[in-house]
């Protein structure tokens, strides 16, 4: 029952956050540092953009395979470009991503950053599964507290909205993270 509700809910939820870009100071993605730009599906008409004005080499999808099929690149698309993409399915609304997940995010992400090239990660609107991932890189590369993370990511995109489970999942990355030295 819960995929026939996210089902029938993407379209009207998609055009809604379309409709908000284009009638409120809401972008459809947003830079939150040098690496990372945090967004909604980057549609395939966006991707020359990308990789040419916002040197995107990396493309973290949290979104299920039925939200992306005919709006956004496949992985063969994405590599063509010269994109790869880490594809991390988490239920919509209420999903989180797993632990392990977030940890492989965070490695691609700081893979990425290496090499000086950025990563946009995604999810349907760019509000909840994907800020949660932006949080947990922000927590390791700066040695940040949850709250800050999330502060500094609402200073650069306001409409993001966490729920109790992506912010569980966000202090339970911290507390892993207590004792290793930040990255980047």
């Amino acid at each position: 029952m819960v995929g026939l509700f996210h089902k029938v809910a993407l379209y009207p939820t998609l055009l809604h956050n379309f409709l908000m870009s284009k009638v409120t100071s809401r972008n459809w993605y947003d830079r939150i540092d040098e690496t990372v730009l945090l967004g909604a599906m980057p549609f395939k008409w966006m991707t020359q953009k990308l990789v040419t004005e916002e040197n995107v080499r990396g493309v973290v999808s949290l979104t299920e395979d039925f939200e992306t099929e005919y709006f956004c690149n496949s992985e063969e698309e994405w590599l063509a470009q010269g994109v790869r993409l880490l594809k991390i399915p988490t239920l919509d609304y209420f999903g989180t991503p797993e632990q392990k997940d977030i940890n492989s995010a965070v490695s691609f992400i700081l893979e990425n950053r290496q090499k000086q090239s950025s990563v946009y990660v995604h999810c349907k609107a760019g509000r909840t599964r994907s800020t949660t991932v932006v949080a947990c890189y922000l927590v390791k590369v700066h040695g940040w507290k949850p709250e800050e993370a999330v502060e500094f990511i609402k200073s650069k995109r306001p409409h993001i909205w966490l729920r109790d489970a992506q912010l569980k999942s966000i202090h339970q990355y911290y507390s892993s993270c207590q004792g290793n030295s930040p990255g980047g």
